[in-house]
């Protein structure tokens, strides 16, 4: 046998071998794995993305007119807005819902030639970050039909009469467009369609389709005047005769179409926003109603997947985003406000390391979502990334959220005007859940699109193993591919070990306060990051040992989920200090983020390593341990940030300087003279600063205060007593308010003491 018979002999082996463990891909899949964009995602698993690139890249810049929404009509819709009414009403007033409409806030995205406002998807972001910051319920009514609405997706696919009779319609708010996907056996795998089916037929010589769904949990659907609808498209008859296929198909109905039932409601938590069912049985919808026409029959899949990453990776975010900047504004301020053991809480330990982390976490969010816009305003739609977004910031965001009502306490529990905190704590676990529970977005969704869209050479490979009939050009690029991931995985390891070894030292003799350096702070954590990925690429290429018992291993797909998340928004976060460099205090907010980061991606590393499945996984877990641990334990380098950093950087957000202004520029902020709790703390911190510096002095000094530092002193005790109050009604219900009404346990403490003899100790 000849050397290229021999070559031969292994490539076929080698092909036959990983036909028998890689399971053929569904059609959903392959459509899958075609659609959305690749960018940065791809470059992480490359194992050598580029900060540089990602600077030259994407700048997420607001025009004139989009700041100039922002600073009026945005702003005037937050002051029409009461948050604890709205909850309380569960709607908003007519006078909002018309100003929306004629402002056009349902049609941000809708090009300007349909009537819409045609803005950038950072500018629909910053819109829907600032109204989060008075009404979360206003955020997420305002987001739906900016991203997964069927207005995006007739820009895109509509034919011209639709786009020409909806798109005006849905810029100027007559329509209010919602779109039906979730049923009750169609959760975070929506897109399976199950109990929501169709068949192509004909009536009185027309063609169309006779669809029976049963869809819940849609946003905005009680009082929607349009509905997308995924159903399940079938065509035994042969009727589209290849004008279309069978699949995923969205129909786009009128609230008044002939068999739809709208407007029953869900009520998720305490939200307010409108959220219910969409059914219909038997109803016969004609081909003109469906999205793009009868040649977008089996084309919904794409339509989703390309624009979901707008609602996964934008607009779920920005509600996040608002919080954080409410948090580190808010809750900033009441540390420094809020007095115990006559020591404004800013002072304490526990309240700073809180503070701290809220506000790297704050530092996190907002990074990301902005390089998300760019991406996205970039013309690329990145699953992958959109998914990372979705689940970490969602999360991250939860997490700010409740660090804010440790802080706040009393005052974060106590319903009413007052509290800006607890509409958008208890609406959280909505944004956790929708959109892919991220649950599943973590463990299966990131890794398992990521693995085979994202790396390099995996997707022709798997491709080549997925022919039908096993020919030598599919032998030959399995071949290829196989090698080129061989020579991917060697070259990372090579880089693991070499950037392992430097980071271990560089780490180990960095000075503590080398981050005031700016050009230093980017040049280390780049080099963390870098190695880092090259770390991520090589437990990527070990994956595939498992062949196709991968998307069972969802521990695994959850850690190296993690991983990547962590080096995605590390990238972000170091972006982000490259565009705003010069804000007095962004350098310790950056370190203390990215060495949370850093160690976020080591940890998720070291427990893959130590728990890597499969037949071969004791092999893969070694070949792993010595790429991103070259020196062992020693090379497990990061750490959380040290208490010093932590202190400086909840200094940084309960007393004024440049981090805080960063965190208020997207705030709502009410009128001056209008009582409005979070305006009231932002503005009453630099006079509780002065007071508090006032009351320093005169003690150190031994001294009477001056007229000048009585008067603020004076000022700043009077705004800490009016801020630290909390709402009271005198009833809770309209039963209580009715005349006459006893609460039942006073009723029951009445009719027991009638039939004693002294009716009161006093007495």
């Amino acid at each position: 046998m000849t050397h290229q018979q021999r070559r031969n002999f292994m490539g076929k082996t080698l092909y036959n071998l990983a036909r028998g463990v890689m399971p053929p891909i569904s059609k959903t899949e392959q459509i899958a794995l075609g659609c959305g964009t690749i960018g940065f995602d791809r470059d992480i698993f490359t194992g050598s993305p580029s900060l540089q690139k990602l600077v030259e890249t994407y700048d997420p810049k607001l025009s004139p007119e989009e700041q100039s929404f922002l600073d009026n009509e945005v702003q005037t819709l937050c002051t029409m807005l009461d948050d604890h009414e709205v909850v309380t009403k569960k709607d908003f007033s007519r006078e909002a819902w018309d100003y929306m409409r004629d402002k056009k806030f349902f049609g941000m995205k809708i090009p300007k030639e349909f009537g819409g406002l045609g803005f950038s998807t950072h500018a629909v972001s910053y819109v829907l970050a600032k109204i989060a910051t008075q009404c979360v319920d206003a955020n997420a009514t305002v987001a739906v039909p900016n991203s997964l609405g069927p207005g995006e997706l007739l820009v895109r696919y509509g034919t011209p009469n639709q786009k020409e009779y909806f798109l005006p319609r849905l810029a100027d708010g007559t329509l209010i467009p919602c779109f039906g996907l979730t049923g009750p056996h169609s959760g975070s795998d929506a897109t399976s369609l199950i109990g929501s089916h169709a068949t192509v037929t004909e009536r009185n010589g027309e063609l169309g389709i006779l669809a029976s769904f049963d869809k819940r949990y849609i946003t905005l659907a009680p009082i929607a005047g349009c509905v997308g609808v995924g159903l399940n498209l079938t065509d035994p008859d042969n009727l589209l005769q290849d004008i279309g296929e069978e699949g995923f198909t969205v129909a786009l109905l009128e609230r008044d179409h002939p068999g739809l039932d709208m407007g029953p409601r869900h009520i998720p938590l305490s939200c307010a926003f409108m959220n219910g069912t969409v059914k219909g049985q038997d109803v016969w919808i004609p081909m003109d109603c469906i999205l793009g026409g009868r040649e977008r029959c089996g084309f919904g899949w794409h339509m989703f997947v390309e624009c979901l990453a707008e609602g996964r990776g934008v607009s779920l975010p920005a509600g996040s985003i608002g919080g954080a900047r409410s948090v580190a504004s808010g809750v900033g301020a009441y540390a420094r406000v809020r007095k115990q053991f006559r020591v404004p809480i800013a002072e304490f330990g526990g309240i700073q390391e809180a503070l701290a982390l809220a506000g790297s976490d704050g530092l996190i969010t907002i990074a990301g979502g902005d390089l998300m816009n760019a991406i996205v305003d970039n013309h690329e739609a990145p699953m992958v990334v959109s998914s990372i977004m979705k689940q970490n910031c969602t999360e991250r965001g939860r997490r700010i959220i409740e660090r804010g009502m440790d802080i706040a306490a009393g005052s974060a529990i106590c319903r009413g005007p007052k509290n800006y905190l607890g509409n958008i704590y208890m609406s959280l676990p909505v944004a956790i859940t929708v959109e892919g529970a991220n649950i599943m977005t973590r463990s299966f969704q990131i890794i398992g699109q990521g693995l085979t869209r994202c790396h390099p050479h995996m997707l022709e490979l798997i491709q080549s193993l997925q022919v039908e009939t096993r020919d030598e050009k599919a032998v030959a690029t399995f071949n290829k591919q196989l090698g080129k991931v061989i020579g991917h995985g060697i070259t990372n390891l090579a880089n693991s070990l070499g950037r392992g070894v430097g980071s271990t030292f560089s780490t180990m003799t960095r000075s503590k306060n080398a981050y005031k350096d700016g050009d230093k702070l980017l040049d280390y954590h780049e080099k963390q990051l870098l190695r880092l990925s090259a770390n991520f690429a090589i437990t990527a290429d070990l994956c595939f040992t498992l062949g196709g018992k991968l998307k069972f291993e969802e521990l695994l797909m959850g850690r190296l989920a993690d991983t990547m998340g962590a080096i995605y928004l590390g990238y972000a976060t170091l972006h982000h200090y490259s565009r705003r460099r010069g804000v007095d205090g962004l350098e310790a907010v950056t370190e203390h983020a990215l060495l949370r980061l850093e160690k976020e991606a080591q940890d998720a590393l070291k427990e893959a390593a130590n728990n890597f499945p499969g037949p071969l996984g004791g092999v893969a877990s070694l070949v792993m341990k010595l790429a991103c641990f070259p020196l062992g334990g020693f090379s497990r380098v990061y750490s959380d940030p040290k208490d010093d950093l932590t202190k400086e950087v909840a200094s940084l957000l309960t007393n004024p300087s440049g981090m805080r202004d960063l965190f208020q520029e997207n705030v709502y902020m009410a009128a001056e003279g209008t009582t409005h709790q979070l305006s009231d703390l932002i503005r009453a911190l630099p006079i509780c600063v002065e007071a508090d510096k006032a009351l320093k002095n005169i003690k150190r000094e031994q001294r009477e205060p001056t007229k000048e530092e009585q008067d603020i002193i004076h000022r700043a005790d009077e705004l800490r007593d009016a801020l630290i109050q909390v709402d009271v009604f005198e009833h809770a219900t309209t039963e209580e308010a009715e005349k006459g009404f006893m609460r039942p346990a006073l009723a029951g403490t009445k009719d027991r003491l009638e039939y004693m003899d002294q009716k009161s100790f006093a007495a």
